[in-house]
């Protein structure tokens, strides 16, 4: 059986619908109440992964060019296509891409795991076209499938030509779709660690042999908690910074297209993000979440109690409340142990669930004797 119920609350910050023409005069950009006037980014979104709930956004659903955060979804689509440790052979095609690269030869070895950190760390536009070309057979192949795939998770605004984010009329998304994405990727096993990597060491097979790359995301050295994702910039996209941090248990994205200054800006972002967001304890250990008939035991009732505690990030205006739902049985068998695992109670934030904990049960309920049982039927 199921109940639901109610919890604490999560919130939407400012979000402006103006899309973003050709004019250059900044101003143009920042709403009268942008609570951030001071960010130069032209679209722009502050969110919190684990909900997705919207913090700060400035034409946040205006199509823009992603430059080399597109890699992003490369990097998602890669882990879950495959073993990192798989090892590709570089084609002529991914030697000569265009752009930043790791400098791959053509006709050499090397593991995917390797080519993902050159191109989340330093960008390699040669790393995304050999890892497309291995799962995919081309970049445009491996190009529709991550379109595919950001339209499943809910990223209907973007539309991807290439890996890398070469320049491209067709190429686009927004700041709201990209960090939902990246949002989708910090829950997958892989991903905060290589976008978090300072530095790696690429191991080749030619010289030079091995290569230590360093992150290009300055925000790891100088921003406390922070934790990815990507840079980027052309002509076209000016400069684009995908950011992340986390503290007290809370992961923040930030993104900004078009910025002037983009590191500032992202960390304008982030730190009014935790300012206006605080960790609560949503479901506290031990307390009584439903009460469970039990048949044949010594007791009638058994009272569930949460295992752990859930805490979960909460912003400091917020009235909308999470809600909860106890998937529990109808009844129980006596011969319950203290301690037993009989169910779960879910958490959920606009339907969406975001976590989960064990019910118990509070107490041990043995099976009545037989004389027990003879005796309650005329009793």
């Amino acid at each position: 059986m199921f109940f639901m119920g109610s919890r604490y609350a999560a919130c939407e910050g400012q979000v402006m619908t103006n899309n973003i023409s050709g004019t250059d005069d900044f101003a143009y950009y920042v709403s009268a109440n942008d609570a951030l006037p001071s960010v130069t980014a032209k679209s722009a979104i502050v969110i919190e992964a684990l909900t997705g709930r919207v913090l700060y956004s400035r034409n946040a659903d205006a199509l823009c060019y992603p430059a080399s955060t597109t890699k992003i979804m490369t990097l998602i689509m890669a882990l879950e296509k495959g073993n990192l440790d798989d090892v590709t052979k570089v084609s002529v095609n991914a030697a000569d891409t265009e752009g930043s690269t790791v400098w791959l030869e053509y006709d050499e070895r090397v593991r995917i795991r390797d080519l993902l950190y050159g191109m989340m760390l330093v960008s390699g536009n040669d790393a995304a076209a050999a890892i497309a070309e291995h799962y995919m057979g081309s970049s445009a192949n491996y190009a529709e499938k991550m379109t595919k795939r950001a339209h499943e998770l809910g990223a209907v605004h973007t539309n991807f030509r290439n890996v890398s984010g070469l320049p491209d009329p067709q190429h686009y998304t927004t700041a709201r779709d990209l960090a939902m994405l990246t949002a989708y990727g910090y829950s997958i096993p892989g991903f905060e660690n290589i976008v978090s990597s300072k530095n790696h060491m690429m191991l080749r097979e030619r010289e030079p042999y091995n290569r230590d790359v360093e992150n290009e995301n300055i925000l790891l050295w100088i921003y406390n908690g922070a934790n990815g994702v990507k840079t980027g910039y052309t002509d076209d996209a000016g400069r684009c910074l995908v950011s992340a941090a986390k503290r007290n248990g809370i992961q923040l994205i930030a993104v900004v297209f078009d910025s002037l200054y983009m590191w500032n800006d992202s960390i304008a972002m982030l730190n009014y993000g935790f300012q206006n967001i605080e960790p609560v304890t949503v479901v506290k250990k031990g307390s009584k979440a439903a009460a469970v008939p039990v048949r044949g035991g010594s007791k009638k009732m058994v009272d569930l109690v949460a295992e752990d505690s859930v805490v979960l990030p909460k912003c400091k205006t917020d009235r909308d409340k999470y809600d909860v739902k106890y998937d529990v049985p109808d009844s129980l068998n006596a011969g319950i142990h203290r301690g037993d695992v009989v169910g779960n109670e879910i958490i959920l934030y606009n339907g969406k669930q975001v976590a989960s904990v064990s019910l118990i049960a509070s107490e041990s309920i043995e099976r009545k004797s037989l004389f027990r049982l003879i005796y309650s039927l005329f009793t």
